[in-house]
């Protein structure tokens, strides 16, 4: 079965202090605790600190405010993997990749971030979908 995701903001999120993954981010491994840590006043930039790695940390957005129509489809299997009893506890984030300025930065559509915010765990899913990119651009 698969469960499709509403894409939300952060704002109104539970605060969580430590996120676990649930595998290591592909190419960190060893680093699976971090922190979400909210960068702007609105809640929609945030980052991944690493709490075993000081100077590693990935920025990440919800998609909803940059691609509204975006809704990942994710396997069951996830679910299980986070701990999950419900969709509604799960939350996207899209890992950005930041460019010399708002309009070069892209987010990684194809492999987004699914947390869960009542289990505080985290992981980084491929989707089985050739029309999503790793670079899409953030700005249209």
């Amino acid at each position: 079965m698969i469960a499709t995701m509403e894409t939300t903001t952060l704002t109104g999120a539970p605060e969580i202090p430590v996120i676990e993954l649930a595998q290591p981010l592909p190419g960190f491994p060893g680093r699976e605790r971090f922190a979400l840590v909210q960068v702007d006043d609105d809640g929609v930039l945030c980052s991944l600190a690493s709490l075993d790695d000081p100077g590693l940390r990935f920025l990440v957005v919800p998609p909803a405010p940059f691609f509204p129509d975006y809704s990942p489809e994710v396997d069951e299997s996830v679910l299980g993997e986070l701990g999950s009893t419900s969709v509604d506890d799960l939350v996207v984030l899209c890992v950005l990749t930041a460019g010399d300025s708002l309009a070069s930065t892209t987010a990684n559509l194809a492999a987004p971030v699914v947390l869960d915010t009542r289990t505080h765990r985290a992981v980084q899913v491929v989707l089985d979908d050739p029309g999503l990119s790793v670079a899409t651009p953030l700005l249209a």
